[in-house]
Formats: C-alpha cells, structure tokens, sequence
C-alpha cells in the first residue's frame, strides 16, 4: 500500500493547483479553525498551510496531546494559538463558536469524523448556517485534464432534490467564479444526454437548465443531461450530435447523487492519478475537508482554494458576523 501511494504521488502534480495558490500570493494569512488536530496527518496539514503563508491556525483541541503530536511528528506549534478542548466533540463545538465569534474566517477538519463536525456547523441554534443547503465540492487536478475540474456534490449530500440541486450548482459556481472562472460552464450529470422519465436525474438536469435560463441561477451557463462521456470530451459531443457550449469544457461537474460523485472523484483519483482537494459550501464560511489519503498537494490546495474564497466573501462583505 505504502508503494501505491507513493507512487501515486510521484505521477501528480501537472500544475494546475500551482497556479491556484499563485493568486494566494500577497493576501494575508486567513484565520481558521482547525477542529480537533490530533493526529500527525491533520496536524501537519495546518502547519503546512500555515508555512505557506495561507492559514493563521487556531488550533483547537486537547492542548496537551497536541503539543505530543507535534513533539513526536517535529512540527513546531509554538507559535500557533492552542484552545484547549477535552474530546474531539467540544473541539468542534468550539471551533464552530471562534466562527461566530469572528475569530475565524475558515472552519478546517482534524482528526475527527465528518459528520461530527458537520453536526455542530448544521446546529440550529449554535451552527453556522445559512439560507443555502450545504454542498461539497472537489478541486480535482486531473493530469489528462486541461484545467481544474469541479466535482459536486460527492460528500455531503446523499440523495438530493431538485431544490437541493439548486443550491449545490449556485454553491459550485460561486466558489468557481472566486477561483477565477469568470462564467463557469457547469455540466449537469446523468447516465444519458437525452431526457427520459425513465432516468429521473435527466428530468432533473433539464429542469436545472431552464432554472439557470430563469435566473434561479446565476454567474454560469449549464448543460444537462450529458453522459461523462460528452460531457467532457468534445470529440464523443459531437459524435452525438451535441451542439454544446459546455460539452467538452466543463468547468463544474454535477453528479445526480453521493455515491455517483464519489465513484467519479475515486476513480479520477486512483485511476487518473488525480489529486482532489476538498471544501464545503454554503455556510458562514467555507469548511476545509483533508483525510489522511490525501497528498500534501491536495492538503495545501484545499487550504488555498478555500482562503480565496474566504478573501472573495470578505471583499463581498458576506464574512461571518
């Protein structure tokens, strides 16, 4: 296992996500929360982000098992402010509140599920919700790909509706555009590019179109339904017979459900030798998802991808109150 990985990370790395964090250059380092950073992977994510002058890390956590982290892995935290917390679960209750408070402008998962620390930024009373439904999207560095590639929704957002949809698209597009995709071209996934009742994602992606042509989505122009295939190659377009602006140049991918975009963004992974780094979407502010499979690139776009939306949503004046 250990050769497969690394001999992945040896294969990545086609430059995509270079010229990504090149627009981080010059902003300062944005504060963030990082949620119960116990391990060495998760740990020394937030480090390295905050060495390449991206992340100012509040690191929030058992203050002591912390400092033995970064003892036994040679990471000096000195420098770094450490909230103590017990357990994994008032570590995200806490780094939830710094968000309130204003302390943060990025929220960043440690060592502790996702669905712990989504729990607490969903929370009603005490969350960081917003008026959009909360959605995930990967920045994919996919090496035969001729530009980042946007896959969503692939982790939050098990089966959702229409109106779910809505909201994953607009969240998809607004960080895009905050990436610097100035009208993103968004593909609306099915298994099919025609529309039949028999496939209820195609209805859904038809339906998705004539919103964005409605204005019930804004800042893009969609496509839907396309198979993978026409969606991103313009060669199998036009074999269909598919006169499309999105076809074969996506921006954005949008996958009719979880486990289609998660089967998409491991196959690109694994098979395509793609790096994917990965934020959430649609709360106060944007939410950093690392894991230990993840390369240090994936780690450090995800920081990076994140702080230009973060510094995108600040000069909006739509940061955390």
């Amino acid at each position: 296992m250990a050769t497969d990985v690394a001999t992945r990370a040896e294969s990545r790395g086609s430059g995509k996500y270079e010229q990504l964090l090149e627009r981080c250059r010059g902003m300062p380092p944005v504060p963030t929360a990082v949620a119960h950073p116990c391990d060495d992977a998760s740990l020394g994510a937030a480090v390295e982000a905050a060495r390449a002058g991206i992340i100012a890390p509040i690191l929030v956590g058992r203050a002591d098992r912390i400092r033995a982290v970064a003892q036994a892995a040679g990471l000096d935290v000195a420098k770094y402010d450490i909230v103590d917390a017990p357990h994994s679960h008032a570590a995200a209750a806490r780094a939830v509140e710094l968000v309130r408070l204003g302390r943060a402008e990025l929220l960043m998962k440690g060592s502790l599920h996702t669905d712990e620390l989504m729990a607490e930024v969903v929370r009603r009373e005490t969350g960081l919700r917003t008026d959009r439904r909360v959605s995930h999207v990967f920045v994919m560095d996919v090496p035969t790909y001729h530009k980042p590639l946007l896959v969503t929704d692939a982790a939050v957002n098990i089966f959702p509706t229409l109106d779910d949809k809505r909201d994953i698209v607009q969240n998809a597009v607004d960080f895009a555009r905050a990436l610097g995709m100035e009208r993103p071209k968004v593909a609306i996934l099915s298994a099919v590019e025609t529309v039949t009742s028999k496939i209820p994602s195609t209805i859904e992606a038809a339906a998705l179109c004539k919103m964005a042509d409605r204005g019930q989505i804004q800042g893009a122009v969609l496509d839907g339904p396309l198979a993978f295939d026409n969606a991103i190659s313009a060669d199998a377009a036009r074999t269909k017979g598919i006169v499309s602006e999105v076809a074969g140049d996506p921006d954005v991918i949008v996958v009719p459900d979880l486990e289609a975009g998660n089967m998409l963004a491991k196959n690109l992974t694994f098979l395509s030798r793609a790096d994917a780094a990965g934020v959430v979407l649609g709360a106060r502010v944007p939410i950093i998802l690392t894991s230990r499979a993840d390369t240090q690139r994936a780690r450090i776009a995800s920081c990076g991808v994140a702080a230009l939306y973060a510094a995108a949503r600040r000069r909006a004046g739509l940061i955390a109150a």
